[in-house]
């Protein structure tokens, strides 16, 4: 599978990209993956529904991811909550194979991975699944991932109750990115350390 190489400005939504951009922050510090209990984004609460967490086993391969949320917007899209279960056994055999290589890239990556995939709701609406994963560490090892999951319809309204498992067409990647590029976060109208100034 094929993942492009982007910077932070492929993400569309302003929400996940104030995420990445606390993620970019802590990452800034030392190149390197942040722990979990460091990263505080502002507006958290409001995201929550959009957000679903699992824990990381990396020794096995293909590493194990446990769901950790539930009644998230996920658990709408899929039918049903999924906390507990393995990430892999939740999707079922037919969604698996699509989704589950952008979280191993992650993991191997140690950083975030955004993809679009399009998919029609039960009354034929087109709806963009927009996906930012967010992987954190302890002593070097990829130990959680963040995902912020957004469902998007141009028409507005659309179904999202089973929307991933309601239609018989499996839903179609239409962008896979690992973003590697440009990783800092400069606050607007903040000057970086070592910028020169000028005066006339």
């Amino acid at each position: 599978m094929e993942f492009e190489s982007v910077n932070s400005s492929i993400v569309k939504s302003i929400r996940q990209r104030d995420l990445l951009n606390a993620w970019l922050r802590l990452y800034a510090r030392d190149q390197s993956t942040p722990r979990v209990e460091e990263y505080e984004p502002e507006r958290l609460d409001d995201e929550r529904l959009d957000l679903v967490h699992y824990t990381v086993e990396a020794k096995q391969q293909p590493p194990r991811l446990t769901i950790e949320s539930e009644g998230t917007r996920m658990a709408h899209a899929y039918g049903h909550t999924g906390k507990g279960r393995a990430l892999d056994d939740y999707l079922g055999p037919r969604i698996a194979p699509i989704v589950m290589p952008v979280y191993y890239e992650c993991i191997a990556r140690g950083l975030p991975v955004y993809t679009i995939a399009h998919i029609d709701d039960i009354y034929g609406r087109l709806v963009a699944y927009e996906r930012l994963l967010l992987p954190f560490s302890e002593e070097g090892k990829i130990t959680r991932i963040i995902a912020s999951l957004k469902t998007i319809c141009e028409d507005g309204h659309f179904e999202i109750k089973n929307l991933m498992r309601g239609a018989d067409k499996l839903p179609v990647p239409k962008l896979r990115a690992v973003i590697d590029r440009d990783l800092f976060h400069r606050a607007p109208g903040r000057i970086a350390a070592g910028d020169e100034l000028e005066f006339e």
